[in-house]
């Protein structure tokens, strides 16, 4: 069964997203999008567990979400949710109450998956070509690294490293300033470009002593 409309809702770790396209023939052209800057990822506690601030933002910007897509049959909507709720003790309990506030079914799904789904949205939105592409997406909670070649992603890697997370872990207090920053630096440069350095290896099939 064709549907006139299509939705997509992402439940990112920093903001959540709502896509709407209006389905002509076998091409999908964007009608409406909504955002919400919930900050999920800043609820997380070190111990993984979700606040109770941040899971009311994050259903307040449901609840308007649904009020878009009333009308909108099951099958025409695909909602995910990604890094944050992949890793919250408490994501059981939350996502029932996120589903009655959006009215559509939730999958939260793996990193690699969520890396398939970048890499085909950036190769739809870029001209044509015939050479392989790096597609690298920063999130809020974590970063993925997927090689592809037209629309195919080839090889796909997820980290656990995202603006939000980094952001806490290493500003608690969310002050930064060129001091501390510095301070710090050194403390990410390291771990950072190694687990940079085992995402890369795995997307070219190599390991990390391979590199040079």
């Amino acid at each position: 069964m064709g549907y006139e409309q299509i939705a997509a809702v992402d439940l990112g770790s920093n903001s959540f997203r709502l896509q709407i396209g209006r389905v002509v023939g076998d091409q999908v052209y964007p009608l409406d999008t909504l955002k919400e800057p919930v900050r999920l990822a800043s609820g997380l506690s070190r111990e993984k567990w979700l606040d109770d601030a941040s899971q009311v933002r994050a259903l307040e910007a449901l609840q308007r979400f649904a009020e878009r897509l009333r009308g909108f049959q099951p099958e025409a909507v695909r909602a995910v949710a990604t890094n944050t709720l992949r890793i919250a003790k408490n994501a059981p309990t939350f996502l029932p109450q996120a589903e009655a506030a959006l009215g559509f079914p939730i999958e939260v799904i793996a990193g690699r998956e969520e890396a398939r789904l970048i890499y085909v949205g950036a190769a739809h939105d870029l001209p044509p070509a015939r050479h392989k592409r790096l597609v690298v997406d920063i999130g809020g909670g974590s970063t993925e690294f997927i090689i592809g070649k037209r629309h195919e992603p080839q090889l796909m890697e997820s980290l656990y490293m995202g603006c939000v997370s980094y952001t806490l872990r290493f500003f608690p207090d969310r002050k930064i300033d060129k001091r501390r920053l510095r301070e710090r630096m050194g403390r990410v440069d390291g771990e950072l470009m190694e687990r940079i350095d085992a995402a890369i290896a795995v997307s070219f099939g190599l390991q990390n002593t391979q590199l040079v």
